[in-house]
């Protein structure tokens, strides 16, 4: 069954990177209403809004001072009226970042708390230091730090999983779920369509005991996908969502399939679809700053596991978190634009509502920063501090680092060549990529052949087949660099091809195990190298999508009729 948040793709804006409108060097609300036309252009019919909140920003607007206003340097709650209008003018919807995990330490509620005597003291999570002193347990934060801050003012510690300006809310606490469910509603009242809803599988946490010893995140299993989670999220969907038309996207940390199924399964009530990292975590050991060899197999048993064991999944290869997919999994060097466009088809060939981050549709790469003084992610800054504890020599560090950084995507859109690449006339609030001069929207919007062009004819594509959006995903073939997967709907059949490699492969095999090939009546649907038969080898960092016509019963006699 049709569902709009099913047939459409996402575009994910980073406000503060996007468009400045203002000189200031960040970007705002107002630049990306001008940039509307642009979006609607590519093929986007959802907006992911990154957070837009009052913040002082201790993690880049994650710590939120105030969820029912807009911060000053992003523009006003008028300015997001306008932007809700008008994108509804071109069929764009748009959706809110959703952080309930935590607050700003500057929100009213965590400045009251810090009075015992406050009514909002449990709002969040406060513990007295263990006996003969100490941190109240063991557990450590995602970003490498203790997860307890004490608080002179208090005589206690508070619990942070993240930053120490980002205190835990207490989800034990009734009166923290309504004020949830008031901010839920403020903003669907306002006419916004849904929510990506941040590190949601972390909210409740059953015991603060000690976390086992050992691991990277002492004290996980007290927190990560408990049964009190679900209970909240059943019931911010029963007694809010369900009174909207909407839907609900979770980031979701360090799920397997089996706990994604609980979260996102249809019968289940909670979110509609998650986030997974596995797929992005090929070519990573226990942490995403610790690199393994790429396997173009592994990619696919992962793809495999997750398109086939979720009812539907949320597709997506970048996001604010994530390096640049053509720097991670790509060759952004020698064959940058070939291999940029066979990720566009790896995503949209897939089954799920796929999730576009800004700048991915021209081929943006990993930022050019040349040391850690240029670098502004507090993730990437706190794992230097502990690499350099375990003395980890500073050229291996910044290798690691520099290729998992989150300011990889968080550097400017180069919307032009021009200085400061279209996105401000002021000082960028982060450094400009020194290839905008090359890689800009400017040049690409003009260029039939362009990355951004080839995007936009995939999404048309996928907007106009219905085994595209919808047809279970069936692997076919991987050896070596190659990989190939069917998408079957009833009538027809579409096969992906891909090698990830800059070598020539074997393409006669991969048509075979697909059990396509010119004999078989199949057409060529997409190519990024301008193919125009199915002989000779793949080229490299080749993209094939080619389909065919499933033979069919004739209603009246029975016999097979070939339709291809």
């Amino acid at each position: 069954m049709s569902v709009w948040w099913k047939d459409r793709v996402v575009y994910e804006i980073y406000p503060r990177s996007f468009q400045d409108s203002n000189g200031d060097g960040i970007g705002d609300i107002p630049g990306i209403i001008a940039r509307l036309d642009s979006l609607a252009d590519l093929g986007a019919g959802i907006i992911w809004l990154a957070p837009v909140y009052p913040s002082p920003d201790a993690d880049n607007g994650y710590d939120i001072r105030d969820y029912r206003d807009i911060d000053p340097k992003f523009g006003t709650l008028a300015d997001m009226d306008t932007l809700i209008a008008e994108a509804g003018k071109r069929d764009i919807k748009i959706i809110m970042d959703l952080v309930i995990n935590h607050t700003s330490d500057e929100h009213e509620w965590f400045r009251k708390s810090r009075d015992p005597a406050s009514e909002y003291r449990d709002y969040y999570i406060w513990r007295p230091p263990k006996a003969g002193g100490g941190l109240p347990n063991n557990w450590r934060g995602f970003f490498v730090e203790d997860a307890w801050e004490f608080d002179p003012r208090s005589g206690e510690y508070y619990l942070h999983l993240f930053h120490k300006k980002q205190p835990d809310l207490n989800y034990k606490n009734p009166k923290v779920i309504e004020e949830v469910k008031g901010i839920l509603r403020f903003w669907l009242d306002k006419g916004v369509a849904g929510f990506r809803c941040d590190v949601i599988n972390v909210l409740y946490k059953t015991s603060l005991a000690d976390g086992k010893k050992g691991g990277i995140l002492p004290g996980i299993e007290w927190y990560k996908c408990q049964e009190g989670n679900h209970e909240i999220l059943r019931e911010l969907r029963r007694d809010v969502l369900d009174a909207y038309d909407c839907f609900t996207v979770g980031e979701s940390v360090m799920v397997n399939l089996e706990e994604a199924r609980l979260l996102c399964g249809g019968t289940r009530r909670e979110l509609d679809m998650i986030f997974s990292f596995d797929h992005l975590e090929v070519d990573r050991r226990t942490a995403k700053y610790i690199p393994k060899r790429f396997k173009a197999a592994k990619l696919l048993e992962v793809l495999t596991t997750w398109q086939r064991g979720l009812e539907w999944n949320a597709v997506y290869l970048e996001n604010h978190d994530q390096s640049r997919i053509v720097s991670h999994y790509g060759d952004d060097k020698a064959y940058w634009e070939r291999s940029a466009k066979l990720l566009a088809v790896l995503e949209l060939t897939l089954r799920g509502t796929p999730f576009i981050y800004q700048g991915q549709e021209l081929g943006m790469t990993n930022f050019d920063f040349t040391g850690f003084d240029q670098v502004n992610d507090v993730e990437s800054l706190n794992m230097n501090a502990l690499l350099t504890r375990y003395h980890v020599p500073e050229r291996l560090r910044w290798k690691w680092i520099s290729a998992a950084s989150r300011d990889n995507a968080r550097t400017p859109m180069q919307w032009s060549a021009g200085e400061g690449a279209g996105f401000t006339t002021g000082k960028p609030w982060l450094g400009i990529n020194g290839n905008h001069r090359r890689i800009n929207y400017e040049s690409q919007a003009a260029d039939p052949h362009s990355v951004r062009n080839f995007y936009k004819k995939l999404i048309a594509l996928r907007s106009s087949s219905e085994t595209l959006k919808y047809a279970p995903f069936t692997p076919r073939h991987a050896r070596g660099p190659v990989i190939a997967y069917d998408r079957e709907g009833e009538d027809e059949v579409w096969t992906t091809i891909l090698n990830f490699s800059g070598k020539r492969a074997d393409l006669a095999g991969a048509l075979r195990a697909a059990e396509t090939g010119p004999d078989t009546g199949c057409a060529i649907a997409v190519s990024n190298t301008g193919r125009t038969a199915l002989t000779g080898r793949l080229e490299p960092w080749e993209a094939l999508v080619v389909t065919r016509k499933k033979a069919r019963l004739h209603p009246d006699t029975h016999l097979v009729l070939a339709t291809c």
